[in-house]
């Protein structure tokens, strides 16, 4: 694998405001379970093998299970999410996979149907901040598991 530069260090004035962006998101009205599956579900989508792993990672040391997180990639037919949760999925799946055309009122009424407003936008400012990180980590191929004692991710047990 060829080495890519260091976005963090090349731009640490813009890699700061994203950080800053993602640290608000904690105080948001979306609780951390749900973060760290919009989180999980859009690096899959995306393909970002770091994120991936990153997320994974910060979900198992917030006490996420296992066996939901085998089940995010297939969360329609998993019997382990709450409406809830299935509403955030769904958001994400399309703010992250924008289909031409938009995304379609009838997913935006079931979405509204379980979170609120302010819920539908802050998850949409989380949605919106991970695919940012994803789209780096991509484009500089950042290397799974290369941050883990920086970001205390050796913790989950995941090694």
């Amino acid at each position: 694998m060829t080495q890519r530069l260091n976005y963090a260090q090349q731009s640490p004035e813009l890699f700061k405001k994203l950080s800053d962006l993602s640290m608000a998101m904690k105080d948001s009205v979306i609780e951390q379970k749900i973060r760290d599956l919009v989180n999980i579900r859009a690096s899959q989508i995306n393909g970002c093998a770091f994120c991936l792993d990153m997320h994974v990672k910060e979900a198992k040391i917030h006490g996420e299970s296992e066996l939901r997180l085998y089940h995010v990639a297939i969360w329609r037919e998993s019997k382990l999410f709450i409406p809830h949760e299935r509403a955030a999925l769904a958001w994400t799946e399309a703010v992250t996979s924008l289909a031409q055309g938009g995304i379609p009122d009838e997913l935006y009424e079931r979405v509204r149907g379980q979170l609120s407003e302010k819920e539908v936008s802050d998850l949409t400012f989380s949605i919106m901040t991970i695919n940012a990180w994803n789209r780096a980590s991509i484009a500089f191929k950042a290397v799974p598991g290369s941050a883990d004692k920086l970001y205390g991710l050796d913790k989950a047990g995941l090694n």
